[in-house]
């Protein structure tokens, strides 16, 4: 009986990982950029009350063993980098990714952080940064008396200035690929850092072999799928009931075994 509390203890500690998962991929349904995020389990090591070898009393070689499990134990958070749906914004400065990469964020320690998230804006000193005010890299600077931004496909940027009939080139943006996008560190404000599960970066352009394309006046927004949640987050309670039942089957049971001593 002990031996059942501990392992549905652990299996209600498990769906509440699961619930916390769940509950921050809803809460993040309009967050633009936002990947789903699933956290995995694996069970622990079994219990061998009896192989399946050869029983040396009678010479028979029994078809299976007799092994108790002892619950299981989250492993990984697996974030899913499928593309989110991309809407309108009309805003010349929002970009939407269209395909596999990142955008490069320098962060105020000079190390370097990774977004899905285009919604970019001009400081005051002209400098092209997310809504957080961290600059694209590489650095984008955008002259005095602009009327109008064009931003290609492949990421070239070109201004028109009052004045001027001709727009002007002032940029490139690059972007970047991971072996495992799935091994990056989220760390809030729709940002990712290195780590050696994602590998190095691969850098190129937009457009390039590898890389999605830029679409200007578009977001992607969140590739959470409400109703799936919404079932995930179901069969997360009912298996947290269960669990929770177990717990208390496996109390009245010892308590049974107390009152015998008795």
């Amino acid at each position: 009986m002990l031996r059942s509390l501990r392992t549905a203890a652990l299996g209600m500690a498990a769906q509440q990982l699961n619930v916390d998962t769940i509950a921050n991929n809803l809460a993040n349904v309009n967050t633009t950029g936002y990947k789903r995020n699933t956290i995995e389990f694996q069970d622990l090591l079994y219990e061998n009350i009896q192989s399946g070898d050869v029983d040396s009393r009678d010479g028979q070689e029994k078809p299976s063993g007799l092994q108790i499990g002892l619950g299981n134990k989250p492993i990984a958070t697996y974030r899913s980098f499928s593309q989110g749906p991309i809407e309108e914004t009309g805003n010349s400065l929002d970009l939407a990714i269209n395909g596999n990469g990142f955008l490069q964020i320098e962060q105020p320690d000079g190390e370097f952080a990774y977004t899905r998230d285009g919604a970019l804006r001009i400081n005051s000193e002209g400098n092209l940064v997310n809504n957080s005010g961290l600059r694209v890299y590489p650095e984008i600077s955008f002259p005095d008396n602009v009327t109008g931004v064009k931003v290609s496909q492949d990421g070239v940027i070109s201004v028109t200035i009052d004045g001027e009939s001709e727009p002007e080139e002032i940029g490139q943006i690059e972007m970047v690929t991971f072996m495992n996008p799935a091994g990056l560190k989220a760390i809030g404000g729709n940002l990712f850092v290195q780590t050696e599960a994602s590998g190095e970066p691969n850098y190129g352009l937009p457009g390039e072999e590898g890389f999605g394309t830029i679409n200007q006046g578009y977001l992607e927004k969140s590739n959470v799928d409400v109703v799936e949640e919404m079932v995930n987050l179901i069969v997360a309670q009912r298996s947290y009931e269960i669990n929770s039942k177990a717990v208390k089957t496996a109390d009245e049971l010892l308590q049974m075994t107390n009152r015998i001593v008795r």
